[in-house]
């Protein structure tokens, strides 16, 4: 359960990130809404998971497979540029 309730706040996690993105800084007011919601229910999820799985591994892979997911929806779906400087930074991160 404890890997459902980690896939679940990435999700959710992602989901709130996005929608910060399209609330355009705050002016729009449904995802404006639902980057609260979607954050509160994913911190929820986490701290479930947190139940089972560590607490280091739980955190890396939250913040790492998140990290991939808006890096992938930013480019294909916002059609943000890939850039070296971007690359080079999430490549670092990604690596620890």
């Amino acid at each position: 359960m404890g890997w459902f309730l980690l896939a679940l706040a990435i999700v959710l996690e992602v989901a709130g990130t996005t929608c910060m993105k399209l609330s355009g800084g705050f002016k729009e007011m449904v995802p404006s809404v639902l980057v609260f919601v979607f954050y509160g229910l994913s911190f929820t999820a986490f701290i479930y998971a947190l139940k089972t799985i560590d607490l280091s591994l739980t955190y890396a892979i939250w913040a790492g497979v998140g990290l991939a997911l808006i890096a992938a929806i930013g480019i294909l779906y916002f059609k943000e540029p890939v850039t070296v400087p971007k690359m080079v930074f999430m490549g670092s991160y990604l690596s620890v």
